[in-house]
């Protein structure tokens, strides 16, 4: 949503995070964290002094959603098995019955998100929006 929002404001905004905060009612230490590891992956740049905070380092049609996503240590988990585990499942000593089923689930997720830019939200290009229509 923060991401989102940096890239609603314009091409080149440079936005703090109270003022990104207050328009997506998130808090502003939990906007630090993010904003650290985004700026770490090189998806955002800190500018400095009484006009400063966060602008994209990037054109908001280059980054996607999966990026931000694996940057802010969130990657979409459906299951608690972990992708290695081929033989136990988290909590057994065998596999899930489930277990290629979440995973199946977890690979369309990571391509759908992969698939859609931060330009893409917030033109409201989505895929789902175009299906329905």
């Amino acid at each position: 949503m923060a991401v989102a929002d940096l890239a609603a404001q314009g091409e080149g905004a440079c936005e703090s995070l109270s003022a990104i905060g207050a328009r997506q009612a998130i808090s502003v230490t939990f906007l630090e964290q993010i904003f650290a590891k985004l700026r770490k992956a090189g998806y955002v740049e800190s500018v400095r002094g009484a006009q400063g905070g966060y602008s994209l380092a990037r054109s908001a049609h280059l980054i996607s959603l999966d990026g931000v996503i694996r940057a802010v240590d969130a990657a979409p988990k459906a299951h608690g098995c972990t992708p290695e585990s081929k033989i136990a499942c988290t909590g057994r000593t065998d596999r899930c019955l489930t277990h290629d089923l979440w995973g199946a689930l977890e690979t369309h997720i990571e391509g759908f998100l992969s698939s859609i830019s931060v330009q893409d939200v917030v033109d409201g290009r989505l895929p789902i929006l175009e299906a329905a229509e």
